[in-house]
């Protein structure tokens, strides 16, 4: 699994870190709040290990914040807090598990593995078209899981920028452009049928037909 250690105690963080790492994961850390949404924003992972106690915030109030955002990811929440009702709040607020400091390493990776394990057995959002297809929890792509559910449909440069970005961008904005040339590199270089293709004056369009 690909996982982020939101953690400010250098050695704790390393430690896991390092440990996770020797178990075959590809761990990244991050020391604060601020610094884990700039990695969530430009990674895919399946595993947040998050401090409760961070210095700009509660782990526990980012955890609230991801799922409010619709993030999806599983989280682990990691405190020294051990009451029955510290661990309510916890789980309440949207994490999936909550381990208690000082702990100890063999059951953190016990519990990363059940992780894991709930999350390949939970059916991810599937989109298929011919031969490709797709994980629907992936934001990275989130353009090509909107053009396939929209199949022999043309969508507009606005209605994928509504759709995929939530914003008011510039209606001049080339941001969909790059998306499509990224997204047509990865799957439509080397295959035949090409999926992606562009109605001049009009959008994009997935479509098996030449």
């Amino acid at each position: 699994m690909r996982i982020l250690v939101v953690e400010d105690e250098r050695k704790v963080a390393d430690f896991v870190k390092r440990g996770l790492q020797e178990a075959q994961h590809v761990v990244d850390a991050a020391a604060s709040i601020a610094e884990a949404e700039d990695l969530v924003s430009g990674q895919d992972y399946d595993l947040l290990i998050i401090d409760c106690m961070l210095p700009d915030g509660d782990g526990r109030h980012f955890c609230r914040d991801l799922r409010a955002r619709g993030v999806a990811i599983s989280v682990l929440l990691l405190t020294a807090k051990a009451s029955t009702a510290d661990k309510v709040v916890g789980l309440d607020s949207g994490a999936d598990d909550y381990v208690t400091k000082p702990f100890n390493f063999i059951e953190l990776l016990a519990r990363v593995r059940a992780l894991g394990r709930r999350r390949a057995a939970v059916p991810m959002g599937q989109l298929s078209i011919a031969d490709l297809s797709i994980d629907s929890q992936r934001h990275r792509v989130l353009v090509l899981e909107l053009l396939v559910s929209h199949t022999e449909k043309v969508l507009t440069r606005m209605e994928i920028i509504q759709q995929v970005w939530d914003m008011n961008f510039d209606p001049n904005s080339n941001v969909v452009d790059v998306v499509i040339k990224s997204l047509r590199d990865k799957i439509d270089r080397n295959f035949v049928p090409k999926l992606i293709h562009t109605v001049r004056g009009s959008g994009y369009i997935v479509s098996t037909n030449s």
